[in-house]
């Protein structure tokens, strides 16, 4: 059986974790902290990282390709190859335009430190510019790219609502705000495998408050 290891506060986890619930795929959590993951399995000592019957795998994008080609089963990418790189540019989008960048705010947004003005600035304004690109790019019809569940979607819900968190409180406004973000994470929350996703994740973040807290 696939084993995810990592935690679930984790939004690259997360993303990984609603594929395979998504899919129905059958796996095990392992938990896995920062700075207690293996490194035969993820040699950066990042999370999240896989096992599977061939050996593991680290990078949250290379997981999704596996499971979509080992399990077939319930698609997350459509049969057209175009429509298919569609989605891959709109996930890339989200991890490296958007949710890299807006992970230089997390500091001071979510734990208690301070970035400098140039980060701030310098994050808002590529912000500004991506959130304006994924416009252009996204669909929203139901889902990010159209009327199927794909990739983009793994991505977009667990990363969407920390960019504007992290914009909104650093920046002092949502870089999401002209976008249809709010009606999108609503009918995206009415999935049971989102909803799941979403009750690990408040508890696992509470946990990784804790340990934080006792250091």
């Amino acid at each position: 059986m696939l084993q995810l290891c990592g935690f679930s506060a984790s939004n690259y986890y997360n993303k990984v974790k609603l594929a395979l619930l998504e899919k129905g795929v059958a796996f095990e959590e392992e938990l896995a902290w920062l700075g207690e993951t293996d490194p035969a399995a993820s040699p950066l000592g990042k999370v999240p990282y896989m096992r599977t019957e061939h050996g593991a795998l680290s990078e949250s994008a290379v997981m999704l390709e596996y499971i979509e080609q080992a399990y077939p089963a319930h698609p997350l990418l459509p049969a057209d190859p175009f429509a298919a790189a569609k989605v891959r540019e709109l996930a890339l989008y989200l991890d490296l335009h958007l949710e890299l960048v807006a992970r230089n705010l997390y500091p001071q947004a979510f734990f208690g430190g301070k970035v400098s003005d140039g980060v701030r600035e310098r994050s808002m304004a590529q912000l500004d510019k991506s959130a304006r690109a994924l416009g252009q790019l996204a669909r929203w019809s139901p889902f990010i790219a159209g009327e199927q569940f794909t990739f983009a979607d793994c991505c977009a819900i667990v990363h969407l609502p920390l960019i504007s968190a992290a914009s909104k409180i650093v920046g002092g406004r949502d870089v999401l705000a002209e976008l249809p973000v709010r009606d999108y994470l609503a009918r995206m929350g009415e999935r049971p495998t989102v909803q799941k996703v979403q009750a690990d994740r408040k508890t696992s973040t509470a946990l990784m408050m804790a340990r934080m807290a006792q250091r």
